[in-house]
């Protein structure tokens, strides 16, 4: 009982240290100076290091040639929706970017669209997106219905 009575007010007591206070006379260890050695942006207030930072040599970054060419944000991307997805939707229907929008399969009608064959198809739909896959175009063809590029 007595151990744990002296455990649970030790580690209430060991929980938060006193934070250093540096700068208050040569007697506590930390007077002068305070630990930030003599002038210079490190012993100034406000001063934090920038990790790229090579103490004024060129960095490694500005040192090393520029090459290349990246197209990743000119590329159009499709949202891609399966033939079985489309199986939710009323025999006879046409279905385009808003229908597919409000049976949440797409996020956005700004967003392309591409069809693509996994899956089967059992009704006839009336199909309009941006890109069919050949199997997507065919089985819409097979039951029925017909598929339109917008």
């Amino acid at each position: 009982m007595g151990y744990m009575l002296n455990y649970q007010i030790t580690s209430i007591a060991g929980k938060h240290k006193n934070r250093r206070r540096a700068g208050r006379g040569t007697g506590s260890g930390r007077g002068k100076t305070c630990g930030r050695g003599h002038k210079g942006s490190g012993s100034r207030a406000g001063a934090a290091s920038v990790s790229l930072y090579e103490g004024g040599q060129m960095p490694l970054f500005r040192r090393l040639p520029k090459r290349g060419f990246n197209n990743y944000k000119f590329e159009t991307r499709y949202k891609i929706v399966n033939v079985s997805q489309l199986e939710r939707f009323d025999e006879g229907a046409t279905v385009g970017m808003e229908q597919l929008s409000s049976a949440g399969l797409i996020d956005s009608l700004k967003n392309r669209v591409k069809i693509l064959g996994d899956g089967e198809l059992t009704k006839k739909l009336e199909v309009m997106a941006h890109k069919f896959s050949k199997t997507a175009e065919q089985k819409i063809v097979a039951s029925g219905g017909t598929a339109k590029l917008i």
